[in-house]
């Protein structure tokens, strides 16, 4: 069996991820709450596909961030392309399936149970297709009753962050719904790699796609730099309330000042005396 290092770089991998998780928390709960107030079809559409994207790059680049730091004496780690790009779009997409689940319910419990389990066996689905994107030398098996654990975490983090979504309003509130679901997806990850072992072959052939500083890193960067603008431009987009106040002020700096009298025409110069 070969040893297995979920840190390799000490404290920085796990922090790092968290810190991303976290921020794709932030930016779907606070995309989802705009959707509920949103006033349109089309403008409470791109609120969640805005939503889904945050939600699942910030999972998958939680995910991929994490595994910078997974190492295994006695063998490289490598990456199949197309399934770790594959990953990402389960993610995208199954999780914009529980957002939209939520956001287009008639009714919230039901949908709450519906979006939660969606969302949270996509984040598995994502956790685990990633997994079967590593290449080494050697076999990798899992235990089933940590996979099950950690299939329980996602779907219990997803439900309760949707909850968020639809009850907590509050910037601050959203906060540290936040911090929590980011805990509870890095949780979700790390069970996860728990149930993780490695049977090492040694071989001196070399190993098919790419390392992760080859492609993981480079695309990691460029999605977190992706969930940075977008929290920028959430951050900076006024919500309904205050677009209706700038309305509602422009209506009153547009109609005339109220009981105000009309100047008084000048008197006409009386006539001579005759």
């Amino acid at each position: 069996m070969g040893h297995l290092d979920h840190a390799a770089y000490g404290w920085l991998t796990p922090v790092l991820s968290y810190v991303m998780a976290s921020i794709g928390a932030a930016l779907g709960l606070r995309c989802t709450v705009r959707a509920l107030a949103a006033t349109t079809a089309s403008s409470r559409r791109n609120w969640l596909l805005t939503a889904a994207s945050a939600i699942g790059t910030g999972i998958w680049t939680m995910h991929f961030v994490a595994m910078l730091g997974f190492h295994v004496t006695g063998t490289e780690i490598h990456y199949n392309v197309p399934l770790t790009v594959l990953s990402l779009l389960v993610a995208v997409i199954v999780v914009g399936a529980g957002v939209f689940a939520v956001g287009y319910g008639k009714v919230r419990g039901r949908s709450l149970v519906l979006g939660g389990l969606t969302t949270g066996l996509g984040v598995a689905s994502m956790h685990y297709l990633g997994m079967a994107a590593l290449r080494l030398h050697g076999s990798i098996s899992y235990d089933p009753l940590m996979v099950g654990l950690s299939v329980a975490i996602a779907v219990v983090a997803a439900t309760a962050a949707l909850w968020a979504a639809l009850n907590i309003k509050a910037p601050a509130a959203v906060a540290v719904a936040s911090l929590v679901m980011g805990a509870a997806v890095s949780s979700m990850h790390y069970t996860g790699m728990m149930a993780v072992a490695v049977r090492v072959v040694p071989s001196d052939h070399a190993l098919p796609g790419a390392t992760a500083m080859q492609f993981i890193f480079p695309l990691a960067v460029g999605l977190g730099s992706y969930l940075f603008i977008t929290s920028a431009f959430v951050a900076l987009s006024p919500t309904a309330d205050e677009r209706a106040a700038s309305a509602s002020a422009a209506r009153h700096l547009r109609e005339p000042v109220r009981g105000s009298a009309a100047p008084a025409a000048p008197a006409a110069p009386a006539a001579p005396a005759r």
